[in-house]
């Protein structure tokens, strides 16, 4: 016999099953900044080089992205945002929409991420704007 208040075993056991999924993407996420963390993307011959940057010396909007995740695994804030503040801006995002995620499943309630088509376009539309400036003489402050 159960207590009255005690969630039954196949109630705590369906609420596992649930959260395996974040709980998944959660390591594999851990994983990733752990490996960048330990093997530093500003020493060369790690990590391949950007292509876009390789070709044409043209920053693209990811550049500068494994060391922004190799700063923000050591604690370094300021120079994770000045390797690319766009990349922070999604850590961050990605850690929040992560959260909801695990507290909605684990509440037995549906996530579902649907943002407006203007939220969408207003994102594509910074980070084309960031791309541009920082591949302009005055710009040079958005390099990696």
């Amino acid at each position: 016999m159960h207590p009255v208040n005690a969630p039954s075993p196949h109630a705590v056991h369906g609420r596992a099953a649930r959260l395996a999924v974040p709980a998944g993407l959660l390591a594999a996420v851990a994983g990733s900044f752990a490996y960048v963390a330990a093997v530093d993307p500003n020493e060369p011959g790690h990590y391949p080089v950007c292509p876009l940057l390789h070709l044409t010396g043209l920053y693209c909007p990811g550049c500068g992205g494994l060391r922004s995740a190799h700063a923000v695994a050591h604690g370094d804030l300021l120079t994770a945002l000045q390797a690319n503040a766009p990349a922070v801006l999604g850590y961050a995002a990605f850690a929040v929409l992560w959260t909801v995620w695990v507290v909605r499943t684990a509440r037995g309630r549906p996530f579902r991420l649907d943002p407006p088509p203007a939220l969408v376009w207003s994102a594509g539309a910074l980070l084309l704007v960031f791309t541009v400036v920082r591949n302009t003489p005055f710009g040079g402050w958005l390099h990696p």
